[in-house]
C-alpha cells in the first residue's frame, strides 16, 4: 500500500506573494520532491496580525475566518511566515478553548456566513517537515550534502513563542531549526544572542533600534565565522538581507552575509540548482557561498 501524501492548505498570507517570491518558490520546490501536497487557498485575507496593536477583535475576525477556509476545504493550514502562524495557531487555539469568546467571534463570521467549529490545525513549514515529513525522509532525499558550509540560524520569535502556546522548541535554547540546517550536511554554529528578535516589529516606528540589534546580530554571526545566516521567517529575513546594505551605511560596516530561506540551503543539498530556488533574488548575492559549494563537491 502507498503512503499518502500529506496535504495542507498553503497560507501565504501578504508579505511573501509581493517582496519575497524566492521564500515561495524554493518551498514549493523542496515540498514537492518530499511529497507534501500543497492545495491553493481561496480566499484567504491578511492574517490579522497587523491589527492586534489597533483592534484586537478585528485581528481575531480576520483570523477566524482564514481557519473557516480551511475547515470548508477539510485541510489544516501550513504557513511559511512566523507572524501568520504564530497569529492563526494562537486564535485556533483560544477559539476552540474559550467557548465564550468563540461564540462571540462567531457572531461576526455569521455576517460572512461562516462559522468556526475548531477542526482543523496549523503548522508552520518547520513543523510540517520535522513531524510530517520527517527528519529520514529528508536526509534520504539530499543528493549533494553541504558538508564544506558553516551556517548560522535564525529562528525568529512567534513560531516558538509564547513557549505555553507552541509547545516545540525551547525559546531560549532553538534547536529544531539547527537540527534541520545539519540534514543538509551544513555545519549548524552557535552564537551569542541567537534568540534574540531580528528587530523588524518596530521597523515602521523607529529606525535606529531595530538596525542596531541586527547590526549586534551579524557581528555576532560574523564572529563565529558562519559563511551565511538561514532564516524561517520573512520578515526576519527582510531585516537582514534586504535592510544588510543600509545596516552597513549607518554605521560605517561591511557584513556581505548571505541571508538564505531554509528551503533555499535544503533546496541545493537536494539538487536543485541556484536558479529553480531564486537566489538571484537574495539582496545579498550568494557568489562566494556557491562557489565554496562547488569547490567542496569537486
Amino acid at each position: 500500500m502507498s503512503e499518502e501524501k500529506p496535504r495542507y492548505l498553503l497560507f501565504l498570507g501578504c508579505v511573501i506573494p509581493y517582496r519575497l517570491s524566492s521564500y515561495e518558490i524554493s518551498a514549493r520546490k523542496v515540498l514537492a520532491k518530499l511529497g507534501v501536497e500543497l492545495v491553493e487557498m481561496p480566499e484567504y485575507n491578511c492574517c490579522g496580525f497587523p491589527m492586534d496593536p489597533v483592534n484586537h477583535d478585528v485581528m481575531l475576525t480576520l483570523a477566524a475566518r482564514n481557519l473557516c477556509v480551511a475547515e470548508r476545504e477539510n485541510l489544516n493550514i501550513l504557513t511559511l511566515c512566523n507572524g501568520c502562524f504564530g497569529t492563526l495557531c494562537k486564535v485556533n487555539k483560544t477559539l476552540k478553548e474559550d467557548k465564550e469568546e468563540r461564540e462571540r467571534i462567531n457572531k461576526y463570521l455569521a455576517e460572512f456566513g461562516m462559522e468556526f467549529k475548531g477542526t482543523i490545525e496549523v503548522k508552520h513549514l518547520v513543523y510540517v517537515l520535522s513531524e510530517d515529513v520527517g527528519f529520514e525522509k529528508i536526509k534520504d532525499a539530499v543528493k549533494k550534502p553541504l558538508t564544506s558550509l558553516r551556517v548560522a540560524q535564525h529562528t525568529g520569535c512567534h513560531i516558538v513563542r509564547p513557549k505555553k502556546l507552541i509547545e516545540k522548541d525551547d525559546p531560549e535554547n532553538l534547536r529544531l531549526l539547527k537540527e534541520l540546517i545539519e540534514l543538509t550536511g551544513a555545519k549548524c554554529l552557535d552564537y551569542m544572542d541567537e534568540a534574540e528578535c531580528c528587530g523588524n516589529p518596530i521597523i515602521g516606528v523607529n529606525e535606529s533600534i531595530p538596525f542596531q540589534m541586527a547590526k549586534e546580530k551579524l557581528e555576532h554571526i560574523r564572529a563565529v565565522g558562519a559563511q551565511a545566516l538561514i532564516t524561517v521567517c520573512p520578515f526576519c529575513h527582510m531585516m537582514f538581507d534586504m535592510n544588510q546594505p543600509r545596516i552597513e551605511r549607518a554605521f560605517n560596516e561591511k557584513f556581505g552575509l548571505p541571508v538564505l530561506h531554509y528551503p533555499q540551503l535544503l533546496g541545493l543539498a537536494m539538487g536543485f540548482t541556484p536558479e529553480e530556488l531564486a537566489l538571484n533574488e537574495l539582496r545579498v548575492k550568494p557568489f562566494d557561498l556557491l562557489n565554496e559549494i562547488q569547490s567542496g563537491r569537486e
